[in-house]
């Protein structure tokens, strides 16, 4: 079974999000902001992340240059989930390595459909 990661510091969004992951099906663990992610990853990568951006200590933006630049990780699919969706910011979430970028709110089957096909990938 798959392992997503969610990073997200906001409680609300996070259980949302972990639940909908789990409801389709997949094994979900979650960080509250980036250090925290990056250092649950070290531990065990897993199959996907999803990456909000504006966080504490350390912005999606940062999380995902380093696991793109980390041959350890650059393979695994990132998704920014992020309510900064203006078209830079959707652009700039692709340049920085992201694999897909889903701007909040979004629709459930939108964020389940993105991760099962890149999970698929």
């Amino acid at each position: 079974m798959s392992i997503v990661l969610v990073v997200e510091d906001s409680v609300t969004q996070r259980e949302m999000i972990k639940d909908l992951l789990k409801g389709s099906g997949l094994d979900v663990a979650v960080a509250t902001d980036g250090v925290e992610a990056l250092e649950q990853i070290e531990g065990s990568c897993p199959d996907l992340v999803v990456l909000d951006i504006v966080m504490p200590r350390m912005n999606g933006y940062e999380v995902c240059r380093r696991l793109k630049a980390d041959p350890k990780t650059q393979n695994v699919p990132v998704v920014m989930c992020s309510s900064k969706g203006e078209e830079f910011d959707r652009y700039w979430g692709m340049k920085q390595g992201a694999d897909a970028y889903i701007a909040k709110p979004f629709q459930p089957t939108e964020l389940v459909g993105t991760v099962k096909q890149l999970l698929r990938g």
